[in-house]
């Protein structure tokens, strides 16, 4: 199964991600996740990412196909994957689609975890004060300005990722300020469609 999670920061994502790689036993491809290990590591790329990260803003396509072109050759992702975080672009998504095309790949899915904005940033103000009460690092990209600045990033670039996904055939959309369970429901029936 190769999947993609769409939608903004702080919709659930990650957390069905969790449950998917459980499910399917396979890998979840976070870019966020891929491109904080490479700042933490000092790599060439996560040298040139660590500044736009803190800023809020996105990362260059390059910096991102580069990545996940690498990540995707690797053993635990030839059953399938997990994307979260990408493509979060049009050109991203062409980009994956070429990716894809190359190695002889489809991908089966797009699920879209469709949000409230107004109550998103309430989620994620929650989530950081959570942190910080149980005495956990809250993420930069929690802060609520900057948090806002990705999220209009989302809305403004990767937006348009979910027609190019429409017009395919390949996007499912799921209530993602639903309740945990009922999401992951959502998103099973929308799979049982495409296995």
């Amino acid at each position: 199964m190769r999947l993609i999670l769409l939608g903004p920061p702080g919709a659930g994502k990650g957390t069905q991600a969790t449950r998917l790689v459980e499910k399917f036993g396979i890998p979840q491809l976070s870019t966020g996740d891929m491109l904080r290990a490479a700042v933490a590591a000092g790599t060439p790329i996560g040298l040139k990412a660590k500044a736009v990260m803190e800023s809020g803003a996105l990362v260059s396509d390059d910096i991102v196909a580069g990545i996940i072109d690498e990540r995707l050759d690797q053993p635990d992702a030839k059953k399938g994957f997990i994307l979260d975080g990408f493509p979060r672009t049009l050109a991203q998504a062409e980009a994956l689609d070429a990716m894809l095309a190359r190695k002889g790949l489809k991908l089966d899915a797009a699920i879209e975890l469709k949000v409230d904005a107004e109550k998103l940033v309430s989620r994620i103000v929650n989530r950081a004060a959570e942190a910080k009460a149980a005495g956990k690092p809250v993420r930069k990209d929690d802060d609520s300005e900057i948090f806002k600045t990705r999220l209009a990033a989302y809305f403004r670039d990767t937006a348009a990722v979910t027609p190019y996904y429409a017009a395919k055939g390949a996007l499912h959309g799921v209530d993602g300020m639903a309740a945990v369970a009922d999401v992951a429901a959502a998103i099973d029936a929308a799979l049982a469609k495409v296995e």
